[in-house]
């Protein structure tokens, strides 16, 4: 099948997916400890859209993701020592303990950056793409975001940019039904939101967001389109967000029955089921265990690390003199 993943790209995304959830779940524990810095943004059920459509990218090519981005910043190969420390405000962490879980980023791998702005990665992604363009780089920028982002004006702005200029950058519109505590069909006229491609130039494609190979191959298939210089693509993957807003989210708009469905089409049951069919149950049971010894240790690292230091400087001489 053209831009399928191999059975190792499967391996791995598996292993990061659960990963990811591992990660979620803990961090879940110590919020309602009180030991997490402010509110956590979890993306359980989510995984197989961030951590896929990384996979699908090279290893050079750039992406930015939002505040509910952890799945991304696995997908892309941060480690998950540096995110606990980073969330934990550790020196050891991707920038030092001073960004959070939200403003996380790394240059070396590609992973420009989280955002607490509401649509704020969806600009940046797009500039990254035209710096390419004009550089004339064989590399692509990516953008995931969600459904409330995309009523944003800058939203609108950067793909009419992308599209007239066509910009290497791929929209991934992460469609997980709720903004804040509001339905997506009351945020927007459309059902299917990757419609409003047409108005900028660009294939819009609707993807399962929980079927890891369907969010690869889109991916797989807009990178080659972008890197031929036929410019953007948005891709609308469509998941559900299984967990309120954040861990500060009292919760009670979500009923048992709209989650059933979701709940049963977990991206990493389906995931399991399809790659023990590769693989045999056994070895999907050791990438799993595997997983959480992984998260494990990272906690156990990242907590005993040591918190930033700060010096306080005397003002100058200079400075004294016009006071």
């Amino acid at each position: 099948m053209i831009n399928a993943p191999s059975t190792d790209e499967l391996k791995d995304i598996h292993h990061k997916m659960v990963v990811t959830r591992e990660l979620e779940e803990v961090l879940g524990a110590y919020a309602k400890e009180g030991k997490t810095r402010g509110p956590i943004h979890r993306c359980d059920g989510q995984e197989a859209v961030g951590v896929a459509a990384c996979a699908a990218l090279r290893a050079d090519d750039y992406v930015c993701t939002t505040h509910r981005g952890h799945h991304v910043y696995v997908g892309k190969g941060l480690t998950t020592r540096g995110i606990v420390a980073e969330i934990f405000g550790r020196e050891t962490g991707y920038c030092k303990g001073r960004g959070g879980h939200m403003l996380l980023g790394d240059v070396k791998t590609g992973m420009l950056g989280g955002n607490a702005i509401v649509g704020a990665g969806i600009p940046a992604a797009t500039g990254m793409a035209l710096s390419m363009q004009i550089l004339k780089q064989d590399r692509v920028s990516m953008v995931v975001f969600g459904d409330g982002a995309a009523q944003t004006g800058i939203c609108h702005e950067a793909m009419n940019m992308a599209g007239l200029w066509k910009l290497p950058v791929i929209f991934v519109l992460e469609n997980n039904q709720y903004g804040l505590t509001v339905r997506q069909e009351v945020q927007s006229p459309v059902e299917d939101l990757s419609v409003r491609a047409a108005g900028y130039a660009m294939p819009g494609e609707i993807v399962d967001g929980n079927d890891v190979e369907a969010v690869y191959r889109a991916v797989a298939a807009a990178a080659e389109r972008a890197r031929r210089g036929d410019g953007p693509t948005l891709i609308e993957a469509k998941t559900y967000r299984v967990k309120g807003f954040s861990t500060s989210d009292m919760g009670g708009y979500q009923s048992e029955e709209e989650m059933a469905p979701w709940l049963e089409r977990d991206p990493i049951k389906l995931s399991a089921e399809k790659l023990s069919a590769l693989v045999g149950a056994d070895t999907v049971a050791a990438i799993e265990a595997a997983a959480r010894a992984e998260v494990a240790q990272a906690f156990e690292t990242a907590l005993s690390d040591p918190f930033p230091t700060f010096e306080i400087h005397a003002p100058s001489a200079a400075y004294s003199e016009t006071k």
